[in-house]
């Protein structure tokens, strides 16, 4: 067990150095009752959208029975989700947050994260790279996935773009020659 605490440490240490460096622009992690986190990876998070409804985004990794590390209800870690890889999730008060942290360049450079929509619901892609949750018979947005962005640990920016593969969202880091840990953001909001 202490392996696995030491890894999230870890994960956390190297999200929160980016974070803090990328500013107070960033969303803020704090308890949403209308996140739900499921107890493993392949269980994911239930989020809301404007509506009212829920759409549900799945964490398909390779060790998709990796249990979260609850730190408390609005931030827990999954630690070696895939090699070299944990996942430190966040709940903020509009959505959540995947911070992907990649240890080293053993780790993939694609994370696949499916989409379930309600129905009358879709995924529209948008010209900032993020994808916007479309109402399909009012044309409103009610949610969005944000563009990813991506830093190294010495704070330059890495490649991160997102494509769609049926329902599943893939963000893809190009992360070879970067300085590790690198920690690439997927973000949604309602």
């Amino acid at each position: 067990m202490r392996h696995a605490r030491d890894g999230a440490a870890a994960a956390m240490s190297a999200a929160s150095r980016i974070l803090v460096a990328r500013g107070k622009n960033e969303p803020q992690e704090m308890e949403n009752p209308d996140v739900a986190w499921g107890q493993r990876a392949r269980d994911g998070v239930w989020v809301p959208t404007k509506d009212g409804q829920r759409i549900h985004l799945g964490i398909d990794v390779a060790a998709a029975d990796t249990v979260a590390h609850v730190l408390r209800p609005s931030l827990r870690v999954f630690v070696g989700v895939d090699v070299d890889t944990d996942i430190v999730a966040q709940t903020t008060d509009n959505g959540v947050r995947l911070l992907t942290v990649i240890h080293g360049p053993d780790a993939p450079s694609e994370f696949r994260f499916p989409v379930s929509l309600a129905d009358g619901l879709a995924l529209e892609a948008m010209p900032s790279g993020g994808y916007d949750v479309v109402h399909l018979r009012y044309g409103a947005t009610v949610g969005r996935l944000y563009n990813p962005w991506a830093s190294d640990s010495m704070f330059r920016q890495v490649k991160a773009d997102y494509t769609l593969e049926g329902s599943a969202v893939t963000m893809r880091v190009q992360h070879s020659d970067a300085y590790y840990p690198v920690v690439a953001d997927p973000h949604y909001a309602r």
